[in-house]
């Protein structure tokens, strides 16, 4: 299964994509989407332009995004808000399945504490997915949100059925 995660932010938007066969993950691309400057409007759509571009590169089976948190800036809030509605247009328009994870689960998941710092995803993503070299800080987040999707989300589609006395 080939899994797109995507670390939202309206400055640069991380990506990931990985392999999933089994509990065996490989690196497949990573880099970010940059806005620029300019109206907010023409930043969205520029985002929205490069992430499609991904997903038509490398054709993801399923996507993953990191929850918004909320911080003392609420405008800043609202915009990564934005960008990250963006990001799940995207996808959506594509037809991609979506897992959602908040930030402390996928740093649980990947470093092992749901507080660690950029440096220690960096090192695990490159760690687990060796020769791995990530574009930058939101791009090993990205690959790490796509880690957790294929630890948690990303098993197919398993359905409970009723079992019939």
């Amino acid at each position: 299964m080939r899994i797109l995660g995507i670390d939202p932010g309206l400055r640069t938007m991380g990506w990931g994509v990985i392999e999933s066969n089994g509990s065996r993950l490989s690196h497949v691309a990573n880099g970010h989407c940059t806005s620029g400057s300019g109206d907010l409007a023409e930043r969205l759509l520029s985002l929205h332009e490069q992430l499609t571009d991904v997903v038509a590169r490398h054709a993801p089976d399923q996507a993953a995004i990191e929850q918004t948190f909320v911080n003392k800036d609420g405008a800043g809030t609202l915009k990564l808000g934005q960008a990250r509605g963006v990001a799940l247009l995207t996808l959506a328009q594509a037809g991609i399945p979506i897992g959602e994870y908040a930030p402390n689960k996928v740093k649980k998941t990947i470093v092992g504490a749901g507080h660690a710092d950029k440096q220690q995803i960096l090192y695990m993503v490159k760690l687990q997915l060796p020769g791995c070299q990530p574009a930058g800080a939101d791009a090993a987040d990205a690959l790490a949100i796509a880690m957790c999707h294929a630890h948690y989300g990303g098993k197919g589609d398993i359905r409970l059925r009723e079992v019939q006395a």
